[in-house]
């Protein structure tokens, strides 16, 4: 079990391999959408790839609001949860073979997962290559002044611990220039409600 501490609807410590633990608000993943996710309901107008989709509290609200939404988790728990909230999800890694590659015109990584496998730049790197011309990569990023970080972490909560996995943390003040390194235009980074996302577009090929 990686993650799946993180669905019980408690918040969890994000253990990193350089000893520190950092608060990880895992409870709002199981939640009904908060008042900063309605920056990406309203701005997104599909299709849309929810990449490390969790419970699925995002795919539902597009669902609910006629927007195309997928969401794709390599946890089986999180894909059944999805599923359960009547949401699409697969039950796959971003880089593993997806539907629609090259059409989509937006993708999420939300809630920390920039830090999916540990490496910020070949993430997006792919979620480049999943878009369309022209497509937006919505990001969700630690505050300013955060250090970057890559190694190994696990989730705990009181006595539980779960599995190791890769991992990265990437603040307010890189993720411009890891979008130019990545084949984005410039990143535009924006706050709500005490939380931080960058839009990062790709180049449109009719220019």
């Amino acid at each position: 079990m990686t993650f799946e501490l993180g669905y019980e609807g408690a918040d969890c410590t994000l253990v990193t391999s350089d000893g520190l633990a950092r608060p990880m608000r895992t409870r709002r993943w199981s939640a009904p959408p908060g008042r900063a996710d309605e920056l990406l309901l309203n701005a997104c107008t599909g299709p849309v790839l929810d990449i490390g989709c969790g419970p699925g509290r995002l795919v539902a609200a597009f669902a609910d609001r006629g927007v195309p939404a997928l969401g794709v988790d390599t946890s089986p728990v999180a894909v059944r949860l999805c599923r359960d909230r009547n949401a699409a999800a697969l039950r796959r890694s971003v880089f593993d073979r997806l539907p629609g590659e090259g059409r989509w015109r937006e993708a999420l990584l939300i809630d920390g997962n920039i830090g999916i496998g540990g490496d910020p730049h070949r993430l997006l790197r792919r979620v480049r290559g999943l878009l369309r011309p022209g497509g937006r990569a919505w990001v969700e990023v630690d505050p300013p002044g955060t250090a970057p970080w890559r190694g190994s972490a696990r989730l705990v909560r009181g006595n539980a611990r779960g599995a190791a996995f890769g991992w990265a943390i990437v603040g307010a003040d890189a993720i411009g220039e890891l979008a130019a390194a990545t084949g984005f235009g410039p990143a535009v980074v924006v706050e709500r409600h005490s939380r931080w996302f960058a839009l990062l577009t790709a180049p449109d090929d009719a220019a």
